[in-house]
């Protein structure tokens, strides 16, 4: 029997186990299963391998695609760009760490993307932010980053006015503000600027429709949650552990 699954903390609102275990039963996948591996420290990543000689690859989520770095015997090229891994697979005993938001995000920007979101507002500052930013990078999409803590190359929700809202027509959630089961919160930016021009992208997929674009969507603003992203960064995480190469 193969073994995947996820880890991060909590996982009360992950979809993964539910869409490998279909997954699963939909192509006629045999010997496989996917669990969820709550973690409250990451010091026990190790300890997760060693208890289950089994298992062949993970994803990573909220709090650890920066934290699970150090414990990695390789790395993608894009992971060591952003400094953030959600996929790992163990190849002859070893683990390589991989990022499939990357890609996911990419294609779900790009497919939904107009001429005139040629600047961004990254809210939050975290490895989902961090793929955010490659993407961004890669496509020549200019940005800044939202925190609510001061620092070097980002501003805070307090700085956030008309202007700063008009000049920047896409806005990119990488926060889990607004995820189940804390579904009455969002991010605090001055949602009374939004217009029709905007497009707000939520990175979060439970709830389908996050207070924040639902914000948006009352100013006509263009929305999209996670769900899309989060499908074909599954596929991708299934095709890379199932790849027979070093990937």
């Amino acid at each position: 029997m193969k073994l995947y699954g996820l880890i991060g903390y909590p996982l009360s609102h992950s979809f993964s186990k539910k869409y490998f275990t279909e997954k699963f039963s939909r192509e006629g996948i045999t010997g496989c299963r996917y669990e969820l591996f709550p973690l409250e420290d990451i010091a026990a990543f190790p300890g997760l391998w060693e208890e289950n000689t089994d298992l062949i690859g993970v994803n990573v989520t909220i709090p650890y695609k920066e934290k699970v770095i150090p414990f990695l015997d390789s790395a993608s090229e894009v992971v060591l760009k952003t400094g953030a891994c959600n996929c790992i697979k163990k190849i002859d005993g070893l683990l390589k760490g991989f990022n499939t938001d990357v890609i996911g995000f990419e294609n779900v920007l790009l497919k939904n993307l107009k001429p005139n979101h040629k600047t961004a507002l990254i809210l939050g500052t975290g490895g989902a932010a961090k793929a955010v930013q490659y993407v961004l990078d890669k496509n020549g999409i200019k940005y800044l980053f939202v925190s609510r803590i001061p620092g070097e190359g980002r501003i805070t929700y307090s700085d956030l006015d008309q202007e700063m809202i008009r000049t920047h027509l896409l806005i990119i959630n990488t926060t889990p503000l607004g995820m189940y089961p804390h579904t009455d919160v969002s991010p605090d930016i001055p949602y009374e600027y939004l217009t029709a021009d905007h497009f707000l992208f939520d990175l979060i997929y439970n709830p389908a429709k996050t207070l924040f674009l639902q914000k948006g969507e009352s100013h006509g603003s263009f929305i999209q949650n996670g769900g899309d992203m989060l499908v074909i960064q599954a596929e991708e995480s299934w095709r890379i552990w199932n790849t027979t190469s070093n990937v």
